[in-house]
């Protein structure tokens, strides 16, 4: 008898340390795996401010909402960045966001993460692929660059020789770009393109590109850059020529928004770079919790015109009461 109860009370602490480990691996809702309070956010380097906005505002936004986060750049290398969305897979993230490392790329790795039931959310740059991201939310980079060629054709009076710094051939913003600053520059036979060259979005390597083009064209009157990295960079050959250029770039970054300021690069065009890592994180965490998405995969959002008539008004990718 004795021994039947000690059998039937060691049955009894099994189930019970069954059941007691059965609860550990899940959250305080019973429901969701502790390791699905992770948001994990991928960048190319934060040396470039506007990455850095990025990172910034997704990661106080996941955090608002109650996350953890892991943020890591992959410094526009497609290995590097595949790596660390094996991290974010082995660290069973509840959601990816991504600016990503190329348009196609990204695609495997990304697709890597869905198979592992882990939504990825591409912001700024698109991928060359539909249904394998949950969402890709970028700024309207066709309508910006409508508005950066306008300005800019306006800036040179609508005639005169002119260059063009184009980012990497990798990333589908920098044809678009392109594409949308020559839908308005063709249409004036007045302005003359000299030369066009890739500056791979690079500060330095803009400015040795422009050195050299402002050698082989001593005529130019404008440079229309894919960013406002390339724009500085361009700029400062400029400056060191003593030429009297225009230049135009694009992000509304602060360090252009203060060159407007001061009369020396004369327009950018601002991407809402916070705003749309905001809105990745909310449709993340929306998604986490219907496990469903909230709103369709291709977002575009409108980009805005800076010049000295509003730079005054811009902090932070940001324009006020925009």
């Amino acid at each position: 008898m004795l021994r039947r109860t000690l059998i039937a009370v060691g049955a009894a602490s099994v189930l019970a340390l069954s059941a007691c480990g059965g609860s550990s691996d899940k959250s305080d809702s019973g429901s969701t795996p502790a390791a699905s309070k992770l948001i994990v956010i991928i960048t190319p380097s934060p040396d470039n401010v506007f990455f850095k906005a990025e990172q910034e505002a997704a990661d106080a936004q996941a955090k608002k909402l109650g996350y953890e986060t892991l943020v890591l750049s992959h410094d526009d290398d497609p290995t590097k960045q595949s790596q660390e969305i094996d991290t974010a897979i082995s660290r069973k993230a509840a959601a990816i966001i991504l600016d990503n490392a190329g348009a196609d790329a990204s695609v495997a790795a990304i697709q890597r993460a869905k198979d592992a039931k882990i939504p990825t959310f591409l912001i700024d740059r698109e991928i060359n692929k539909t249904g394998v991201a949950v969402a890709q939310i970028v700024s309207n980079n066709a309508q910006g660059a409508g508005l950066g060629g306008t300005e800019f054709a306006k800036l040179m009076g609508n005639k005169g020789e002119y260059a063009e710094l184009t980012g990497k051939a990798t990333d589908t913003n920098a044809g678009v770009r392109s594409q949308g600053y020559h839908g308005v520059l063709d249409q004036y036979p007045d302005l003359k393109m000299v030369a066009q060259q890739s500056a791979n979005w690079d500060q330095a390597e803009a400015l040795q590109k422009t050195q050299t083009i402002l050698q082989a064209h001593p005529n130019i009157k404008g440079i229309i850059a894919g960013n406002d990295t390339m724009a500085l960079g361009a700029f400062a050959a400029v400056q060191a020529a003593k030429k009297n250029i225009v230049v135009v770039g694009f992000d509304g970054s602060p360090d252009v928004v203060s060159s407007i300021l001061k009369d020396g690069i004369k327009a950018t065009v601002l991407q809402p770079a916070s705003k749309i890592a905001e809105m990745a994180v909310d449709q993340a965490d929306a998604y986490v919790k219907n496990g469903k998405a909230d709103q369709p995969e291709k977002q575009s959002i409108d980009c805005v015109l800076v010049n000295p008539d509003n730079a005054k008004s811009v902090t932070n990718f940001a324009v006020a009461g925009s």
